[in-house]
């Protein structure tokens, strides 16, 4: 075993002790059969980890026989233990819900994932983001306008469903890193086509922004990597500054209604009160792709008493009425 391939698999080893701690505990791997998740399934042979660990693939039905393909590809790959498959026509779900494809295919593979945890009493589930990875969801955010939370990037664990944490314990590893490995071990691995389309927003800062940029500076990936731990550490604050206030200011519910009480925010500063907002949007589970800095900000306009009401999207509006404030469906 050479360097590179030892300082793989302990990189992961590490990063998962990192965020679990010494109650591992059962786990899912997400493998999708790409270079990435590939090898962290592989890597995970070779980890001296305490817990049973189960193998998860979601088909999108997106490239029809190369789909299926993929999933055979990773039923072989995970050997002797048995494989979950999940699949759902993403393409017309996205279609009849209005919803994004990238979003659609998001929210469904994390829900099939979320169920085989549950099913097999899983602590964590771990997917196979890489400093790559994190680079271009930084980027991305930036090109958009994004503030501090966007900055934060891809966490390296965040709560999927009740019980079960969501893990990424290659995002202090490259792409670069990953393709050595494999090559090292001689594992194969599926290429999605769809990568390579740079039609998607994404796969232009991947393979055209990404490339010039480190022209500038090699070691941008993990550059920007630093930048989203940063901000994580920044929120972090921010974030427990503004669940305070909101177990503060929020009254019981009226049916659907969030109420919350308007004197106490009326002197805060915008940010606070856009931040209060996405929480509340975030916990109640309304969509937040509609929202702009614009609404944000109107939000906050009203809590400072400088609007009586305004309409968000997706059939959600923020009404003030004397001393409280009204949130919710319309």
């Amino acid at each position: 075993m050479d360097i590179s391939h030892s300082r793989f698999s302990l990189e992961i080893h590490a990063s998962l002790s990192s965020i679990l701690g010494n109650e591992r505990g059962p786990g899912v791997l997400a493998v999708s059969g790409g270079a990435d998740s590939v090898a962290m399934r592989r890597a995970f042979r070779e980890l001296p980890w305490a817990g049973g660990i189960s193998i998860a693939h979601f088909n999108h039905q997106l490239r029809e026989k190369e789909s299926d393909a993929d999933a055979a590809f990773v039923n072989q790959l995970a050997g002797e233990q048995f494989c979950h498959h999940g699949t759902a026509d993403v393409r017309a779900i996205a279609t009849a819900t209005g919803e994004n494809l990238e979003a659609a295919a998001r929210r469904l593979r994390y829900d099939f994932l979320a169920q085989v945890a549950k099913e097999n009493n899983a602590r964590w589930v771990a997917t196979a983001h890489t400093a790559d990875d994190q680079a271009e969801t930084v980027l991305h955010r930036m090109i958009r306008g994004s503030g501090i939370r966007g900055l934060r990037g891809i966490a390296p664990a965040r709560p999927l469903v009740e019980g079960v944490q969501l893990v990424r314990p290659m995002l202090g590893l490259t792409r670069a890193d990953v393709l050595d490995y494999l090559r090292t071990t001689g594992q194969s691995w599926r290429e999605d086509a769809t990568n390579q389309d740079t039609a998607y927003t994404r796969n232009r800062i991947r393979h055209e922004l990404l490339p010039l940029l480190k022209t500038f500076n090699p070691h941008l990936s993990e550059a920007l990597g630093r930048l989203a731990s940063q901000a994580q550490e920044v929120y972090a604050e921010v974030d427990q500054r503004i669940g305070e206030l909101l177990s503060i200011v929020e009254r019981p519910k009226a049916g659907s209604l969030v109420i919350l009480s308007q004197p106490p925010l009326a002197g805060l500063p915008d940010h606070d009160l856009r931040e209060l907002f996405h929480r509340v949007w975030e916990r109640e589970g309304w969509p937040l792709g509609g929202m702009t800095r614009d609404h944000w900000q109107r939000a906050a306009a009203v809590a400072h008493g400088e609007m009586t009401a305004t309409d968000m999207p997706d059939g959600i509006s923020i009404r003030g009425t004397g001393r409280l404030i009204r949130v919710g469906p319309r």
